[in-house]
Formats: C-alpha cells, sequence, structure tokens
C-alpha cells in the first residue's frame, strides 16, 4: 500500500514550500496568522537564516517560533530551561510553536527517603 501524502488545509509539502509567509498564513490558524502578520522578532529571524543555511545542529531560545514549510526537515536543538533538546520538525508540526515539542518538566520518580527523613527510634525527644 501506498504511502498517503502529507496534507495540510488542503495544499501538499511542496505547495507550501514555494508560498511567502504571509501567504502560508491564510491557511494557519487565527493565533498563529497574527503572530506571522505581525512579524518575527530578532531570534526568529537569525533562526530563520540558520534554518536556510545549515539543517542540522541549530541550537535555539525561540520557543515561541512558529514552525514554517521552509524549516520542515531540519533538525533544532530547542532549550528546554535546562538543556538543549533535538526535534527533528516534521510535516504534522506545520503550524505549530517550537516550544510545545519540549517539555520544561520532567516527571519526579522518588527513591528510598534519605537518612535522617524520616523518625529514627533512636532519637531521643524533646518535651
Amino acid at each position: 500500500m501506498a504511502k498517503k501524502e502529507f496534507m495540510y488545509r488542503g495544499k501538499t509539502l511542496d505547495e507550501l514550500k514555494t508560498l511567502s509567509h504571509k501567504e502560508f498564513a491564510q491557511y494557519a490558524t487565527s493565533s498563529t496568522r497574527r503572530k506571522i502578520l505581525r512579524g518575527f522578532n530578532d531570534r526568529e529571524k537569525k533562526l530563520l537564516e540558520d534554518v536556510k543555511v545549515k539543517k542540522k545542529n541549530i541550537e535555539t531560545h525561540a520557543r515561541e517560533m512558529i514552525i514554517l514549510p521552509e524549516m520542515v526537515g531540519a533538525t533544532i536543538k530547542i532549550y528546554s530551561g535546562k538543556t538543549f533538546d533535538p526535534v527533528l520538525l516534521e510535516p504534522d508540526m506545520l503550524g505549530h510553536c517550537l516550544g510545545e515539542f519540549v517539555l520544561t518538566r520532567r516527571t519526579v520518580k522518588h527513591n528510598a527517603p534519605g537518612i535522617g527523613a524520616t523518625r529514627s527510634s533512636a532519637a531521643q525527644q524533646k518535651g
């Protein structure tokens, strides 16, 4: 069975890559459209330039950057607050923010309590 071709709002990925940012914004959701039409800040502009030049090992703090068609296929390391976590940008991620794919909180897995964390029967009680 043939692999199903990716479609985003009725357009293929190749068709989306030919569109300008303003044209792509017309296919995006309202908040994404507003972000694109208002323009990108300096950090986001630098990220777009880096994606055009190189497609791997790009580190960024711009978690609020919208994933655009020209960024698909790139591997970007997104800052989680502690480390840079690599994310391969796929067509399904179009229109989402980079920060949605890197968690800032880890699950806590507690082990046995440490020394002095519990009451000891040998310790003298005051009172």
